[in-house]
């Protein structure tokens, strides 16, 4: 009987054990779902601001070669052909 009693407590020990490592776990899960949002939400913002940036940097470009520099010349020229195009469309379509 009484190995059946002490049995019995090492389950219950092992049995609370596990509770709290259960809660700690819970605790630590929380956090991290926490953190992970935080950087979901700093990694949206960087590359929103990439995107800005790199818009930002070819604006950039197309006016420096605009005004003369000969190392974006070639992106200027399609720049400005496919501008052309667009008003061309526009024109054909005031036509009709």
């Amino acid at each position: 009987m009484s190995k059946l009693v002490e049995s019995i407590r090492f389950l219950e020990d092992n049995l609370k054990k596990l509770i709290f490592e259960h809660q700690g776990l819970k605790v630590k899960y929380k956090t991290l779902v926490t953190q992970f949002d935080s950087e979901s939400n700093s990694i949206s913002e960087l590359n929103s601001k990439i995107e800005m940036l790199q818009k930002e940097n070819k604006t950039l470009r197309t006016a420096n070669a605009l005004l003369g520099s000969t190392e974006y010349k070639r992106e200027t020229k399609l720049k400005i052909n496919s501008l052309i195009k667009e008003i061309d469309n526009c024109i054909i379509q005031l036509a009709e």
